[in-house]
């Protein structure tokens, strides 16, 4: 407790909490009082934190993808922004693109030049003014002046009532001057707009205990009053999807692809195998093998494919198939059977012999594998006498 803080940049002279910008209260921060920065970062976990699910409240807001870069890449500064006439955009772009580059003092000055512009020219637009602010309370949080980030964030919500990263740069800056109670309230609202904002729920259970400490028992009844969000700020966030909310979506998107998969592949099967009953065995084969490419290691789909190539004399094809089923399932009978049928028409009898033979002991009652054997060999008995007497 006690954790008092310096005079930020923004309270020079002529310059109370409620100076306008482009007075002497709003001078640019100079340098990013890393030291300061620190202490603040150190004081409160949600500074480092993503606070949204998918963006951290560090990024400015309005940035888009042509500022992701780092220092010295190549950005189009010149992209529009909203009602901003192209110089202000300018100044704008300039200030995410140092601010993204760790240069807050400048980006702080960008976005003071882009504000009194508006207000120079009387522009009439609350959400660039309303972000413009917001994203100036970014650097002044980043340089450890909560005072200043709260009196920006507070000009934002005036402009923009409900406005999510104002409401949660405000709760970090309270948090860190240790006004419990305001933070408090302005986490809870984040949660009525976006309950998905994990850092919120964090520091809403970091703050009870804290208030619990502080004001005892009856601390709830201390709290400003919490206001209510109404339905239509919370459906206008509902409209930029959080991360988890996107990872469900893929996950149901890769679901159903899945399923898609399985019911292609189980009519693809039914195709092969209505085929080799027919007597159609290369339209087999194209069906199998469409299956194949869905679920290369289905083990039964190689042994089917493996009987049309024995078929169609492509006893090659039909050993690989049936070596490709046995590396998936070691003791098929089936893969062994149709391997020594290929070995057979490949002329190879003795391979031939041996995979019989691992089917009779697998299964002794084959007796397909006993005819088989008996007839390789003799073909085996027969090609050695022929070897010998040529």
């Amino acid at each position: 407790m006690g954790n008092t803080q310096k005079k930020g940049p923004g309270h020079g002279e002529g310059g109370g909490p409620h100076s306008q910008p482009g007075t002497p209260g709003h001078k640019r921060s100079h340098g990013n009082n890393t030291a300061n920065s620190k202490e603040v970062q150190g004081k409160n976990p949600a500074v480092n934190g993503s606070l949204t699910a998918g963006k951290s409240q560090d990024e400015p807001q309005g940035s888009g993808p042509a500022h992701r870069g780092t220092a010295g890449a190549s950005c189009n500064l010149d992209a529009p922004c909203g009602a901003l006439p192209p110089p202000l955009a300018r100044l704008k772009n300039e200030g995410n693109l140092l601010f993204k580059n760790g240069q807050f003092g400048d980006a702080l000055e960008k976005y003071t030049q882009a504000i009194d512009g508006c207000l120079e020219a009387g522009i009439d637009s609350p959400e660039d003014l309303c972000i413009l602010y917001s994203n100036r309370a970014a650097c002044y949080l980043k340089d450890g002046n909560s005072t200043d980030c709260i009196q920006d964030c507070t000009r934002a919500l005036e402009l923009r009532p409900f406005s999510l990263k104002p409401l949660l740069r405000r709760a970090i800056a309270y948090e860190t001057l240790e006004r419990y109670s305001k933070a408090y309230v302005d986490y809870k609202t984040v949660l009525q707009i976006d309950v998905s904002v994990q850092a919120a729920h964090d520091s809403v259970h970091r703050i009870t205990k804290m208030l619990i400490e502080q004001d005892g028992p009856d601390w709830r009844e201390k709290l400003p009053e919490i206001p209510m969000v109404p339905l239509s700020a919370q459906q206008h966030h509902k409209d930029e999807p959080s991360a988890e909310v996107l990872e469900a979506r893929a996950d149901r998107a890769q679901q159903e692809k899945a399923r898609k998969a399985e019911a292609r592949f189980t009519l693809l099967k039914q195709e092969g195998n209505d085929a080799v009953k027919d007597g159609r065995f290369q339209a087999a084969v194209d069906k199998y093998s469409e299956c194949l490419a869905i679920k290369p290691d289905e083990c039964a789909i190689y042994t089917n494919r493996a009987l049309c190539y024995l078929k169609l004399e492509g006893f090659t094809e039909a050993k690989q198939d049936c070596d490709s089923a046995l590396q998936i399932e070691p003791n098929n009978k089936k893969a062994f059977y149709r391997r020594a049928l290929a070995h057979k028409g490949l002329k190879d009898f003795l391979s031939a012999s041996t995979d019989l033979q691992e089917v009779l002991q697998l299964d002794p009652n084959v007796q397909e594998a006993e005819q088989e054997l008996e007839t390789v060999t003799n073909l085996l008995r027969e090609s050695l006498l022929a070897n010998s007497q040529g």
